[in-house]
């Protein structure tokens, strides 16, 4: 008998290969995903003309990437001579003066009708809501940014303000930090702002200059007072939904503050903003004669994720693995011609003090048209149909609550079975609903979201994943599959 070719051998080997895993063929070795991280406090993310993304945060950092996985830091902190704002230590005097410190807080950079790219600015004197809001401008996404003046000032008892006189109230009124400006659906552009203090408000802008319609006041309130930690507002629209969608941070930045990320949504821009059991967030306020009341808060917004920790399993790579604490002050990204949704936040993590990085994460919107934060960052995977022997197996599972703490949510242990039934730490049932749409009820919760193919990245290892929300409760729930699925 003739000695089988070389040729002929792997093809016996690939036929082989397939036959065993019934049609799929598994690597041996799965692809692994690199990452270049950047540290950008409160990331506001900015498509540039050269097709990159620019994420803006305070003190002036700014990175720059172009697949959302590797990130280039321009610039980390406020000094002349940079390309961003050559001469920021003089140009913007009164912005440190008013504010009384030597830094920026949370900007938002958006292109507007004018062609230009305008960078709406913050200062804060940190202790007390002594604050400003300015804008500059620029012909390119990167800069150099030209300072076109102060508009808005918060703090220092009575005032005037562009002509507006007042006493400043700090449980009523607005700490002038935290820009977030954007269109609606009619072409109106908005700002959305505020932190603490007396809560968030909306201004209506001009959508050709960017400067306000009406200089005096602060706006139409939204939700908050008596010094509730809730800040850094960021909306989005969704035009299949119809809805405004505006995400909050609720409690402290630092690590043991227990920073967690909320969404209300809206019909119309300017509000009225409910959350996903209905609450006007109007209400949403402290008593009075408070400060700080985060029992308040947590009773309001729906929650998306918090501190959480995947536990190690025996038989994983990735033995020793932090856990994420305080991710928060997010910005979203809408790419069109995908037609994905990204989530932009910064985090801290477990053992690493109080260093922070950003990561992204792909969004969805689920059956009621809430939105679901996939419970790994992004690596280029696209949702698409999943199949139910995929979805049967151990799952590691993070249960959100609606606390804010910095004690981290650390999975705990279920297995979907492939007759639809949930067991473990806890129990109900699972389905697969069109291609990729989950349902699960567990312990008599109904949550509807999604399955989507994930890479682990402690684990080293594409797994099957679920993101979903009970609607009743505004908790959100992830799940990690133990086991390894192809590339």
């Amino acid at each position: 008998m003739r000695k089988m070719t070389r040729l002929a051998a792997l093809c016996l080997a690939l036929l082989l290969a397939l036959t065993a895993c019934g049609g799929k063929l598994q690597s041996e070795t799965p692809v692994e995903h690199t990452f270049q991280n950047a540290s950008v406090h409160d990331p506001a993310i900015v498509k540039g003309e050269d097709g990159s993304y620019y994420i803006f945060g305070s003190h002036m950092a700014v990175a720059r990437t172009s697949d959302l996985m590797n990130w280039e830091q321009l610039n980390d902190k406020v000094k002349n001579n940079t390309t961003i704002i050559p001469n920021v230590l003089t140009e913007f005097a009164d912005a440190f003066a008013w504010s009384r410190s030597d830094t920026f807080w949370a900007p938002d950079v958006i292109l507007l009708q004018d062609g230009k790219y305008h960078m709406y600015y913050c200062n804060c004197q940190g202790d007390s809501p002594q604050s400003c809001i300015g804008m500059a401008v620029s012909d390119s996404v990167a800069g150099p940014y030209v300072n076109q003046g102060l508009f808005l000032y918060s703090g220092d008892g009575s005032y005037e303000m562009n002509g507006f006189k007042g006493f400043y109230n700090p449980t009523q009124d607005p700490n002038a930090v935290d820009p977030c400006v954007f269109y609606d659906a009619d072409g109106r552009l908005w700002m959305m702002y505020g932190s603490y203090s007396g809560g968030i408000f909306i201004k209506e802008m001009d959508p050709v200059t960017g400067m306000p319609l009406e200089m005096d006041g602060y706006g139409k309130k939204i939700l908050g007072g008596n010094h509730l930690r809730i800040e850094a507002p960021y909306v989005t629209y969704n035009p299949d939904t119809g809805y405004y969608y505006m995400f909050l941070s609720f409690g402290g930045l630092d690590s043991d503050g227990g920073y967690n990320v909320r969404v209300c949504r809206a019909e119309a821009p300017d509000g009225p903003y409910y959350d996903s059991m209905g609450q006007d967030m109007i209400d949403c306020k402290g008593p009075f004669g408070s400060t700080f009341s985060d029992a308040t808060a947590a009773n309001y917004g729906t929650k998306l994720m918090g501190c959480y920790k995947f536990l190690w399993e025996k038989g994983e790579l990735g033995e020793d693995r932090d856990g994420y604490l305080s991710p928060g002050h997010n910005s979203i990204l809408h790419d069109e011609e995908s037609g994905k949704y990204f989530i932009i936040y910064h985090t801290r993590f477990e053992g690493r003090g109080e260093a922070h990085e950003v990561r992204v994460h792909q969004m969805f919107f689920n059956a009621d048209g809430w939105p679901v934060i996939a419970p790994y960052r992004y690596v280029g995977e696209t949702a698409g149909a999943v199949s139910a022997d995929d979805i049967a197996g151990s799952y590691k599972l993070i249960d959100h609550g609606r606390d804010i703490s910095a004690e981290m949510h650390e999975s705990v242990s279920i297995k979907l079975s492939k007759d639809g039934k949930v067991s473990g730490d806890a129990e109900g049932t699972w389905s697969l609903t069109g291609d990729d749409q989950a349902e699960l009820v567990l312990d008599g919760k109904t949550y509807t979201g999604i399955f989507l193919v994930q890479w682990d990245e402690d684990g080293q290892k594409n797994v099957m994943t679920f993101a979903a929300l009970d609607d009743e409760t505004g908790i959100s729930v992830w799940g990690s599959g133990l086991n390894a699925l192809e590339n």
